[in-house]
């Protein structure tokens, strides 16, 4: 199980503000998950303060993707819905949800985050403040998908992303 509760102060409280950082040097996490393939490699899927960095290495070649509100301060861009390059593509969805169905989705990821898969990462200040990922190696790719549940008040954010890179 890779359910983590943090005692931090979250540092990106903004689905508004995330961004997205390619190939950048990795931050250190609060929490993560290594994950191995014989032929994908290996993925360290990485919780930072309420965002997310993945680290894939492969063959001598390695890839770094950050979602986080300090993505744009360190050259990266504002979050886009889709970006691809060779080897890799990004898609990115923010739902503005009621509160029920934020309660909802939390409950949903900490139970589907007791697998050996996944990661899970709640915040202080609220019970559904969570960064959640999992990652799963295909045909010599490893593919991710990421939550940031961001509450607020009567209602709150979903985002999510999906990602996949081969090398």
């Amino acid at each position: 199980m890779s359910v983590h509760v943090l005692d931090v102060v979250p540092t990106d409280i903004s689905a508004d503000a995330l961004g997205l950082l390619l190939d950048a040097p990795a931050p250190d996490t609060l929490a993560d998950l290594r994950l191995s393939d014989p032929v994908a490699g290996t993925v360290v899927l990485g919780v930072l303060g309420a965002s997310h960095v993945v680290v894939a290495d492969a063959d001598g070649t390695r890839f770094t993707e950050q979602v986080s509100c300090d993505a744009v301060r360190s050259g990266g861009r504002a979050l886009p819905e889709t970006e691809e390059r060779h080897g890799y593509r990004f898609s990115s969805r923010v739902e503005r949800v009621s509160g029920t169905e934020l309660r909802k989705r939390a409950r949903d990821l900490r139970d589907r985050a007791t697998a050996a898969d996944w990661v899970c990462a709640g915040f202080p200040g609220h019970p559904d403040a969570l960064t959640v990922l999992t990652a799963t190696a295909y045909s010599g790719e490893w593919r991710w998908r990421t939550w940031h549940l961001y509450p607020g008040g009567d209602s709150g954010t979903v985002v999510t992303t999906e990602s996949r890179w081969r090398p």
